[in-house]
């Protein structure tokens, strides 16, 4: 089988999750500075087979876009363009930001750690991922 990619896209950075082979764990892979993500998605590519990228789709508690939405949209249009096998579904990210930050007091790192904006969006990443392989 082949992995699956979770993105947490951000205007600054974008933390990234990615599957096992088999598709059933979610792990944190790396937060990158969203202007060199497509890059490093492309070279992750050569190294490892990918058969779909899961996104984020950010939204109000009114189930409204949030404003990052058409930075997304802009976004995506140049990930289909660049990387046109793969596939992208969208998952609702609602909250993943602060299940995230309770994940990193929960597991006991220290205030100075939980500041660290890019753990959080890498762990947001893999939330979205769980949240995806459990809805699947």
């Amino acid at each position: 089988m082949s992995r699956i990619i979770a993105l947490d896209f951000g205007e600054k950075r974008t933390g990234i999750a990615v599957t096992d082979e088999l598709q059933i764990i979610a792990s944190g892979l790396t937060t990158v500075d969203t202007q060199s993500l497509i890059p490093f998605l492309k070279e992750y590519l050569v190294k490892e087979q990918v058969s779909l990228i899961i996104i984020g789709k950010p939204k109000r508690m009114d189930n409204t876009h949030s404003q990052s939405e058409p930075l997304i949209v802009n976004f995506l249009k140049k990930l289909t363009k660049e990387i046109p096998s793969i596939p992208i579904e969208r998952v609702d990210e609602r909250f993943t930001s602060k299940i995230a930050f309770q994940t990193m007091i929960d597991s006991g790192l220290k205030r100075k750690q939980r500041r660290n904006k890019a753990l959080v969006d890498e762990i947001s990443a893999t939330i979205i991922l769980q949240s995806y392989l459990y809805n699947k």
